[in-house]
């Protein structure tokens, strides 16, 4: 009886411990929890994800799992996935999708960004954006792509390395021992004639700032006069548009005058080259009458009595009266 008695004790703790463990397990692959939620996300590089992967937000623990992985039936170039969430997981319809791992050796996982604050919640089975996932193979064909062009730069920069080695090789040859010498004596000659004329440049920039200042009103008086031509020019230009008869005979009448004018100037221009010797004469004889005048004048002036007698007095003679 008493046998039978711990063997009932052994099988019922048994049973209850299967029990609790068959409810740790349940409870551990959520099967006690309400229904996860599922959204959609398309990569062009899936990057080794399966289904079962781990799904992750913001970096933290894991929120759900890769339910399906398969082609894009509507375009073959690209891999649809589908993956679910614990319930109240904040997903925004601008969160984005991508792939990731904590370490270059580590596990790929699917990492999801909460998105922008204004942006509404994602409902059940929308389509979340994704970010392009690039593998070591597209890094390596990134390699590949660039390293044609990176041979011509190589080779470009090696030219230019020779061009320079030249240009270096050309510079140490003008800064010899001798061209540095010379170099420096005509530095310091041009020193010295900077400090024996630096009055005179002194004085001389100073001349030319005091012209400068005196140009600004020249400048402005010339704009002025400038612009007072200018309306002088507009109101001659109102008067010629204007249709007046006396304006026309004026005009008319100054050109006759000026035509005159030049008839008589051509005239006395032939008379003088005609009679220029006559002239020339005639101004000669002038001249010598003008000194007889001013001789006779200075005579009149200092020996007046030579008017009523002679200019040559008797010679006197002693005991003459």
């Amino acid at each position: 009886m008493q046998a039978r008695r711990e063997q009932a004790a052994v099988g019922l703790f048994v049973i209850v411990a299967a029990g609790l463990l068959i409810f740790t397990v349940f409870a551990l692959g959520g099967a006690f929890n309400s229904s996860p939620v599922t959204y959609r996300t398309y990569f062009p590089n899936a990057g080794g994800i399966e289904p079962g992967a781990t799904v992750r937000y913001q970096g933290g623990s894991k929120i759900g799992r890769v339910e399906v992985l398969r082609i894009d039936p509507q375009n073959p170039a690209r891999m649809e996935m589908t993956f679910s969430v614990k319930p109240g997981v904040p997903l925004k319809t601008d969160s984005i999708v991508s792939i990731s791992s904590f370490s270059a050796l580590g596990e790929n996982h699917i990492e999801l960004t909460y998105g922008s604050p204004q942006s509404p919640s994602a409902p059940p089975g929308s389509v979340l954006p994704s970010k392009p996932y690039f593998g070591f193979a597209d890094i390596t064909n990134q390699l590949n792509d660039i390293a044609p062009e990176a041979k011509k730069l190589l080779a470009t920069l090696n030219d230019r390395t020779t061009e320079l080695q030249e240009t270096i090789a050309r510079v140490n040859e003008l800064l010899n021992a001798q061209n540095r010498a010379n170099l420096s004596a005509t530095l310091s000659n041009t020193r010295g004639m900077l400090e024996e004329n630096r009055p005179a440049l002194k004085s001389s920039l100073n001349q030319v700032e005091s012209a400068s200042h005196k140009i600004g009103p020249l400048l402005d008086d010339l704009r002025k006069t400038s612009a007072e031509a200018n309306k002088a020019l507009g109101h001659v230009d109102e008067l010629l548009a204007e249709e007046k008869p006396e304006i026309h005979n004026a005009i008319v009448e100054l050109r006759q005058n000026l035509a005159q004018h030049q008839r008589l100037t051509g005239q006395l221009n032939s008379t003088l080259d005609t009679n220029s010797e006559n002239i020339d004469e005639i101004l000669e004889n002038m001249h010598h009458v003008s000194e007889n005048l001013r001789e006779f004048t200075e005579v009149i002036k200092t020996r007046p009595s030579t008017l009523i007698r002679s200019t040559t007095p008797k010679e006197h003679k002693p005991g003459q009266p």
